[in-house]
């Protein structure tokens, strides 16, 4: 699934289309498509003016031409699932199979949407829809502040890759760079956030930022269908140490890096570079006494 440094790089290729009107909208399959004839119907004739990432979803801003019997903007949110690709093309150009939207833009251009398993999402939503949308989400690990990341990993008792890859936690990451960025600070995926030391979430939040500014330097991980505005796959799968590298030789240690299921999902880890937590001891039950111990004892009564 296209994950934050991705859906940042698409974002970032179509900032440029700001201020380019919509001329039509065509679907092919819409089963992943809230309510295709709103967008069909409204956005038309309306100028974009803005492409902005929240977490892993595009939201376009789309802004009526001016004098407008609806001043009011409308959004286009739309999750690339796992397969989901946004590409701008000649009008020309032949559609890719499993292209499903194809949005024509005043240059002379289409925005085309093409998803082959369609596990995507597409809706229109008015400004007050949005804000209830994206109410739920957590900070953007690049937007947040250390000592917010500290409290908000720090206090939980659940497993630090189950935190990262909650959405309710952190917006925007994924498998590839929790993976990444635990082996990268040398903390074992099964540790609770609890048992975390300020020094270790320290070291965890930079390293989260490094990894994901780096991946967006790159255009993002190529691992199978993920490409760039314009077609082109990214570059950071060059750059992978664990990921999907469970049976290799650690980089750093030469130590098998391994692989577990951690919230359901593969993980991949190495068990010298990111030693496991130690097991909770539990209190030895103290021995039953027989019934004939027991009685001896009691206290014995008072003499009057």
């Amino acid at each position: 699934m296209p994950e934050l440094a991705e859906v940042e790089t698409v974002a970032r290729g179509l900032r440029p289309l700001a201020g380019r009107r919509i001329l039509a909208v065509r679907f092919g399959k819409t089963d992943f498509v809230d309510q295709p004839e709103r967008i069909e119907s409204l956005l038309p004739g309306r100028r974009l003016a803005e492409v902005r990432r929240h977490g892993k979803m595009l939201l376009f801003r789309f802004d009526p031409e001016s004098p407008a019997p609806s001043p009011c903007p409308i959004w286009l949110i739309v999750h690339l699932g796992m397969t989901g690709q946004l590409v701008l093309h000649e009008v020309a150009a032949p559609a890719a199979p499993h292209t499903h939207v194809w949005f024509s833009l005043d240059d002379g251009r289409e925005l085309r949407y093409t998803d082959i398993r369609r596990f995507g999402h597409m809706r229109i939503a008015s400004p007050e829809e949005l804000a209830s949308l994206v109410a739920p989400l957590g900070a953007d690990p690049l937007e947040l502040t250390e000592s917010e990341f500290r409290r908000r990993l720090g206090t939980r008792q659940a497993r630090v890759k189950a935190l990262l890859l909650d959405q309710h936690v952190l917006r925007g990451l994924g498998n590839i760079y929790a993976d990444e960025s635990l082996w990268r600070a040398r903390l074992h995926p099964m540790r609770c956030g609890t048992d975390l030391s300020e020094e270790e979430l320290a070291r965890l939040w930079r390293t989260i930022r490094q990894v994901l500014r780096e991946a967006i330097r790159l255009g993002g991980t190529s691992i199978s269908d993920y490409v760039n505005a314009h077609g082109r796959p990214g570059g950071f799968q060059k750059r992978l140490r664990v990921y999907r590298r469970h049976g290799r030789r650690c980089p750093r240690c030469r130590a098998t890096i391994e692989r577990l299921i951690v919230a359901g999902r593969g993980t991949h880890f190495c068990p010298h570079c990111q030693p496991a937590p130690r097991p909770v001891r539990a209190h030895a039950p103290r021995p039953s006494l027989p019934v004939s111990a027991k009685k001896l004892l009691r206290p014995a009564p008072r003499l009057r």
